[in-house]
């Protein structure tokens, strides 16, 4: 990096400051920087109010236009915020052509409203949001979506925190290149751009980034576990795991592996995530803005304050009566619990069955659809996904939670190798699996225990996983068809996730209520996946 981009770094850096004098310093020095810039292209001609695309010049000007436009809609510090707004306004008094977002918020499927009412409203979504800003000089859309939970974002930003930027056994470069290729096996731009970035900031080799054999060798050999994880975790073996820790110079430390790991199951699950809550691309970078202006009328530097972009709710018509069935069913589970006990082999039947079920489940629009170039160059065999297998009738054997579980095994085995990590994931599992308001569309005072578990000992019971105390006869009761295609794709094939799946299934529900299912979804995964490695780590070991 030259020392041009290191000062400009430091004046972006400047705006994540919780001192308002600082802040102000630091706008100041950026509103000269631009002024400056737009002087140097010299007079724009009235015909045209744009920049000489091409130049240098131009693509740096771009660069910082867009990042401004990000800062007005994004930034939690409203002096920044404010100010970003006036540049942007002073610039295109001058003649030059602005940037505008691109797209309704950081969502697809949520209105940005509603997003962005959580923390006008809430004291501590505000605070969490100041200090992941502080922290990396951005708010990302994910962070925002998450907001309408703040006990948990605050949990997630610690762990993530923590897995990319403290102390550990893998350096910073090979964290975020980890976390590129655990997201391009889902296709997942929106990550692998943020960590593309990140990657290049960090000092990466940008080589790295034309495909996967240009990385080191250690890191080509990490392919099949990335492969296995993300869509057959039951196949890996404690030989996967030896191939790795005996490669001879290429070798893995227990350590390491450990950390990487824990990052590829983070960003599996966190694609599963962004595709879950169609999360759009941030708005300073590719696909986030455009330059060019919008067809009806004139673009105004006051429309991005305001947001002028209406987006409307999801559509609940022909489902009345959808939440009074479900709190219904729960009622009548909660009886028949009391009542009876079914035998172990009934519980076990129930069990297979419903897994073999899981398995026919279709996931969404199921086309042939081929990985764009700039992102599955980034691992091998494309082909390798969910589907294959279970269209070929593979079976997935059972994995039984006593004989290894993430409470009495994995959580250990993680906080040995990879100090404070383990006790991390076990409160941010705990926190998305607990989390609850005690309500149910617009019920208050619900118990939704037994909805939750149901939840994620589905996405358990997918990958094979039998907890054996749990009557699986209840999921059939719980989760109909709609929302079991949604869990489905969300947690198998996460690209092919539709607006209309995510609006189809629990339409009187509010969104932060989907929101709150998809971190279920989200978690439920990444601990089934961990299971299945920490499993494999400890047979090598023992």
């Amino acid at each position: 990096m030259d020392v041009q981009d290191q000062e400009t770094l430091g004046r972006w850096d400047g705006l994540s400051s919780r001192d308002a004098g600082s802040r102000t310093t630091a706008m100041e020095q950026i509103r000269q920087e631009v002024l400056t810039k737009v002087e140097a292209i010299g007079p724009v001609q009235p015909s045209s109010p744009s920049l000489p695309s091409g130049s240098p010049l131009s693509s740096d000007l771009n660069d910082i236009l867009a990042h401004l436009l990000m800062l007005t809609k994004r930034c939690p510090f409203e002096d920044v915020r404010d100010r970003s707004v006036h540049l942007l306004q002073a610039v295109q008094d001058l003649g030059v052509r602005i940037p505008r977002p691109l797209g309704n918020g950081p969502s697809r499927f949520i209105p940005e409203k509603e997003i962005l009412q959580v923390s006008k409203v809430d004291t501590r979504t505000q605070s969490i949001f100041e200090d992941a800003f502080a922290a990396l000089g951005r708010l990302d859309n994910i962070s925002l979506v998450m907001g309408f939970h703040p006990q948990y974002l605050e949990s997630f930003l610690r762990t993530q925190h923590y897995l990319l930027q403290m102390d550990g056994p893998l350096s910073l470069h090979y964290r975020h290149y980890i976390g590129i290729m655990a997201a391009a096996r889902h296709q997942c731009s929106y990550l692998v751009n943020l960590h593309v970035n990140d990657f290049l900031q960090v000092g990466g080799d940008p080589k790295w980034l034309n495909g996967l054999d240009g990385a080191p060798r250690k890191l080509q050999q990490l392919g099949e576990l990335n492969k296995i994880l993300a869509h057959r975790p039951w196949l890996l073996t404690k030989e996967h795991i030896e191939g790795l820790l005996k490669a001879e110079e290429h070798s893995w430390s227990l350590a390491e592996l450990i950390h990487a790991v824990v990052l590829l199951t983070h960003y599996h699950s966190l694609a599963s995530f962004t595709f879950g809550c169609g999360i759009v691309p941030e708005i300073h970078c590719d696909g986030g803005h455009t330059f060019r202006p919008p067809s009806l009328g004139h673009y105004c530097v006051c429309d991005i304050a305001n947001g002028n972009n209406h987006h409307d709710s999801g559509s609940q018509d022909g489902c009345d009566g959808e939440v009074e069935v479900l709190m219904e069913r729960m009622k009548h589970l909660q009886e028949c619990r009391d009542d009876e006990e079914a035998s172990q082999e009934e519980m076990a039947t129930r069990f297979e069955r419903e897994k073999t079920e899981s398995m026919l489940v279709v996931t969404a629009e199921d086309e042939e659809w081929v990985p764009s170039r700039d992102i599955s160059r980034h691992f091998e065999d494309p082909s390798y996904g969910y589907k294959d297998f279970s269209r070929r009738g593979e079976h997935v054997p059972t994995f039984r939670v006593q004989d290894y579980s993430w409470e009495d095994h994995g959580y250990s085995l993680v906080n040995r190798l990879y100090p404070d990590v383990g006790q991390m994931l076990d409160e941010k599992f705990q926190m998305a699996y607990n989390l609850t308001y005690n309500t149910m569309a617009t019920h208050k005072d619900v118990d939704t225990s037994m909805l939750r578990r149901a939840i994620w000992n589905y996405i358990h019971c997918m990958f094979g996983i039998r907890y054996d105390d749990y009557d699986y006869g209840e999921i059939n009761q719980l989760l109909d068809r709609s929302f079991k295609i949604y869990i489905k794709t969300m947690v198998c094939s996460p690209e092919k996730t539709t607006k209309r799946m995510y609006e189809s299934f629990w339409r009187q529900f509010q969104h932060s209520e989907k929101v709150h299912v998809n971190l279920l979804l989200m978690e439920a995964r990444m601990q089934a996946e961990l299971l299945y490695a920490l499993r494999a780590i400890t047979r090598y070991m023992t």
